[in-house]
């Protein structure tokens, strides 16, 4: 579950959002337990705050936001990464939402901003966009503190400025291409490196 492994930021698309949708049982938070402890804890962590920037912290996530990922990773095709289409292979939906339903109950471990001289630069961008560019506000569809809005848009707040880095490049070069409308592509097309550093630090600072 390594690398540009599991499941953060940013929208999702299609079959797989409807399937994470779609009318079940309540999920067994005891299996998705049992099952993070398996096959996920080394990457991600047991209750999910990842001890490595390079893998996401999943605690606090929106569940469904994490179902259509791992359903993502498994179908292979807009969201590629052969170690986690590995890992959700064998995975039932059944087993994705007990593994959501686990993670997103447990409490994210807060983060920091790391460098001053962004920070500026991240909070406009985050919370205003640039109009002129046609680039909308981050807060918009994740909220002022980046806690998502539950079913449509995940959560960011506190997550490892590297991993949400990484996601906003493969967007911006279409290496990631599960987001519905190419509305994450369209919106990482307009920033620049330095702007993509800035606002991925001042997440990580958000609470």
């Amino acid at each position: 579950m390594k690398g540009a492994a599991a499941l953060f930021v940013l929208a999702g698309c299609g079959a797989t959002l409807a399937l994470a949708q779609s009318p079940a049982a309540k999920p067994d938070t005891a299996k998705g337990r049992i099952i993070a402890t398996q096959m996920c804890a080394a990457c991600h962590g047991q209750d999910g705050n990842s001890p490595a920037p390079a893998n996401p912290k999943l605690s606090g996530q929106i569940p469904e936001y994490m179902v259509k990922q791992l359903g993502n990773f498994k179908e292979n095709t807009e969201r590629k990464n052969p170690i986690m289409a590995g890992m959700a292979a064998p995975l039932s939906v059944e087993e994705m939402r007990s593994i959501a339903a686990y993670y997103g109950e447990q409490k994210a471990m807060q983060g920091t901003a790391k460098n001053r001289d962004t920070v500026v630069l991240g909070r406009r961008i985050y919370r205003g966009g640039d109009t002129a560019r046609g680039l909308p506000a981050c807060a918009g569809c994740h909220g002022a503190a980046g806690t998502g809005i539950p079913v449509q848009y995940p959560r960011l707040a506190g997550q490892y400025a590297e991993y949400t880095e990484a996601q906003l490049k493969a967007f911006r070069s279409g290496e990631r291409a599960n987001d519905p409308g190419a509305m994450m592509r369209t919106i990482a097309s307009k920033l620049s490196d330095s702007e993509i550093r800035a606002v991925s630090d001042y997440i990580a600072g958000l609470r």
